[in-house]
């Protein structure tokens, strides 16, 4: 029987609402030129009550997609929703990159592994410590958490205004991550080897308070997920004290290296000629 994938290009998506400054149609399409591949990724807004709807059509092979990414605020239903998700969204409770197999709807999260990919490709070494900070407690923190103790960190210390969301996360991912409220800050920053922020803290002209970074360790990294702009005052600051420092851009590149593998079957790799192409978009809008 002719393998209908030769006759027809592979389609994927992103889907969120909303979803128009989504830049992942970028990366994705320049790596399908860039490896002479016959395919298309598209952005998909969904409403929130439309979204079991778009699944259904998914499984059932009528919207014509082999898979895709999903963003805020479908990530909790798409883990939900799917057949087969994995180890790592069954954790988190969330799921960030769909695919087909078999007739069954396959979920996973790859923001950990975006975050870990860009830290070891700009901060090689940085997983020499065993103490990190996470600053912040939203949704955003769950899978650098998840990541960052996967990798052998003894001691993650999570900060967040309110204590008790900073507690669910601790409670959530074991007993080497610790709550904390942002008072605790100096002393939890003691001899950490890796300083993240998870919050939107000087994210496009926001301000961001003053950060004494000298109590942490010597060699210590600081890396910001937020990207816009490149580099943030908390970025900024950590420079002026002389900490290395990486930027979150990355992470959104790297992110989307193991979807594209799924649904086109070629391995992608990160490179400065995309990240380019994305900082010139970032420029432009």
């Amino acid at each position: 029987m002719h393998d209908s994938r030769e006759t027809f290009p592979r389609r994927a998506f992103v889907t969120g609402y909303p979803v128009k400054h989504s830049r992942s149609p970028l990366i994705h399409r320049h790596w399908l030129e860039k490896l002479g591949l016959a395919g298309n990724y598209t952005r998909q807004e969904v409403e929130p009550n439309e979204f079991a709807g778009f699944i259904s059509k998914l499984k059932s092979g009528e919207s014509g997609f082999i898979g895709g990414n999903v963003t805020i605020p479908h990530k909790e239903l798409a883990f939900q929703l799917a057949d087969r998700p994995d180890a790592l969204s069954e954790e988190l409770g969330a799921a960030n990159t769909l695919w087909l197999d078999d007739g069954q709807l396959h979920a996973t999260n790859t923001d950990g592994y975006g975050f870990l990919a860009n830290l070891d490709a700009l901060a090689p070494g940085w997983d020499r410590t065993d103490r990190a900070v996470v600053l912040g407690a939203g949704g955003a923190s769950r899978a650098i958490i998840q990541a960052v103790r996967d990798r052998g960190v003894a001691e993650i210390h999570v900060l967040n205004r309110t204590v008790p969301r900073a507690r669910e996360l601790a409670d959530r991912f074991g007993p080497r991550v610790h709550a904390h409220a942002m008072e605790a800050l100096t002393e939890a920053l003691r001899e950490a080897g890796l300083f993240i922020n998870t919050t939107s803290l000087g994210m496009e002209g926001e301000p961001a308070p003053d950060f004494d970074f000298s109590p942490l360790a010597a060699g210590a990294v600081v890396t910001d997920i937020v990207y816009v702009p490149l580099v943030t005052p908390i970025l900024r600051q950590a420079q002026q004290q002389g900490f290395a420092t990486v930027d979150g851009l990355g992470m959104l590149l790297h992110q989307a290296v193991p979807g594209f593998e799924k649904w086109f079957g070629v391995r992608p790799e990160v490179d400065e000629t995309l990240r380019n192409i994305v900082l010139a978009d970032m420029d432009a809008h």
